[in-house]
């Protein structure tokens, strides 16, 4: 009890300083307030918030680690200059037809690199172990194995701890969406969840519509499901065309949607909130279900892109998938699906593969949703992945060939580069193995053999000297083969 009212009050001081300082982000992120521009000195800040100065301090200490503002001698604090900004991608243009997928051998020869110490990797799109909160996953796990200890030897049954499935409705609550806890299925992962949806409503052949370019797992799922994959024009900034969809939905015979309203992987869009409520009414009209994956809605910087695609259904055709895996504890391997009118179905299916969990990681899960200090991670996340992003744009404008595009996304940590036509990624993903760089070609976000020219950079895992200078590099391979 003592350690969970330490941490408490531990949260409790540091929710002031992190509020603080993700305020002033948004002002900066947002244009408020313009690089160059001096910004509140300590003193004044503390009096407009009613904090102490070493709380401003604090807060200001975390925006200039984020390279947001500078200390300027004698002169106070000003907004630092942010990266020369890059023009973004263009809206992709897949085919019009759905194809069968194939791209798990490559995406296995990327993920072993990814994870290989030999490499410097941008492969992964997954934060670092020291971005997460280790210690705290810790205690609440030894809670967790102390308190439910018999639950060691008990053979998991069930859909999931109510603790958890009620921490999961609580959480949902930040989505706009209410659940019913009992709704709620936990499961092994994001990806299970995605999966058993599809397999609920879908049969081998048929059609599944999701954004062009899209995350490589989806197209792994596919290609063992036996599903066709119909790529949707995507934008960078505002994601999957709903006109483009309306004329699919028209022409093709689509069984499901699968789509990331909120920073999709791999170019970080997140859909404006009237498009979202369109999406609901187009796909309610028809009865066509929607898999939203609400993975990464919580490093959004904008709060009304955190709004889930679920929040506006009044069909009850969205199915909504989520883990915690970017966000508080990937170790733990833990997802969540609320399949609305097919959770029976799909909660059958589950029984059938792969059953329930470990309850003991589930308690600890529970017990990490329901601290107090939840929040204030999200925002010191949110900060130093947002810092490694903008400074990897730099040196991708330093450094890349011109005629470089790249995605200024509103969060996560997640680039999609397109470099000058010419340049061939898959020849560049070999030289860049060659030196023992690794990243994630653009054809595997893709059915169709695309994107050819494109590579995802996983911005969260380690940034110091040596991924600095393998961004450099790698800009300069691919200068060469301009």
């Amino acid at each position: 009890m003592q350690s969970i009212q330490n941490e408490a009050m531990d949260t409790q001081a540091d929710t002031l300083y992190l509020q603080i300082a993700d305020s002033m982000a948004g002002l900066i992120r947002t244009g408020t307030l313009t690089r160059g521009e001096r910004i509140p000195s300590v003193r004044m800040l503390a009096q407009q918030h009613g904090v102490s100065q070493s709380t401003v301090v604090q807060a200001y200490r975390t925006l200039e680690d984020a390279r947001l503002i500078e200390a300027r001698p004698r002169s106070g604090y000003f907004v630092a200059a942010r990266p020369v900004r890059l023009p973004e991608p263009d809206t992709s243009r897949p085919p019009v037809g759905s194809v069968a997928v194939g791209v798990s051998a490559m995406a296995a020869q990327m993920l072993a690199m990814a994870h290989d110490p030999a490499y410097t990797s941008f492969g992964a799109a997954c934060p670092a172990a020291d971005l997460f909160p280790e210690e705290r996953v810790r205690r609440a796990l030894s809670r967790a194995t102390q308190r439910h200890r018999h639950t060691l030897c008990q053979y998991p049954t069930g859909h999931g701890d109510e603790s958890l499935r009620r921490a999961i409705a609580r959480h949902a609550l930040r989505m706009g969406c209410s659940f019913d806890a009992e709704q709620i299925t936990v499961t092994n992962s994001c990806l299970e969840s995605i999966t058993l949806c599809l397999r609920a409503v879908t049969q081998p052949g048929d059609v599944v519509a999701l954004e062009s370019p899209t995350y490589y797992g989806f197209l792994h799922i596919l290609e063992n499901l036996g599903l066709r994959a119909l790529e949707i024009p995507t934008h960078p900034r505002t994601g999957l065309s709903l006109d483009a969809l309306q004329f699919a939905l028209d022409t093709q015979p689509i069984k499901a949607v699968l789509c990331v309203p909120t920073l999709s992987n791999p170019i970080g869009s997140s859909m404006p909130p009237a498009e979202r409520k369109r999406l609901a009414q187009m796909l309610g009209a028809r009865g066509v279900p929607l898999i939203e994956d609400v993975l990464y809605n919580d490093l959004c910087e904008e709060d009304d892109k955190r709004r889930a695609v679920k929040a506006y259904d009044t069909q009850g055709v969205v199915m909504v998938c989520g883990s915690f895996s970017k966000t508080i504890a990937p170790g733990l391997r833990l997802g969540w699906v609320e399949a609305g009118r097919w959770t029976e179905h799909l909660r059958q299916i589950k029984a059938a593969t792969s059953g329930s969990q470990a309850a003991v990681l589930e308690r600890a899960m529970a017990d990490l949703l329901t601290q107090p200090g939840i929040e204030a991670g999200y925002r010191q996340l949110r900060n130093t992945v947002a810092a490694r992003v903008d400074e990897a744009r730099g040196l991708i404008a330093q450094h890349f060939p011109k005629g470089t595009r790249v995605t200024d996304p509103a969060g996560g940590f997640i680039l999609w580069v397109e470099l000058p036509s010419q340049i061939d990624s898959l020849a560049l993903f070999h030289a860049g193995m060659a030196e023992r760089i690794c990243f994630a070609p653009g054809t595997m976000f893709s059915a169709t053999d695309r994107f050819r020219h494109c590579l995802r950079l996983g911005m969260g895992g380690k940034w110091g000297t040596a991924e600095r200078q393998a961004l450099r590099r790698l800009g300069q391979l691919a200068t060469a083969m301009a």
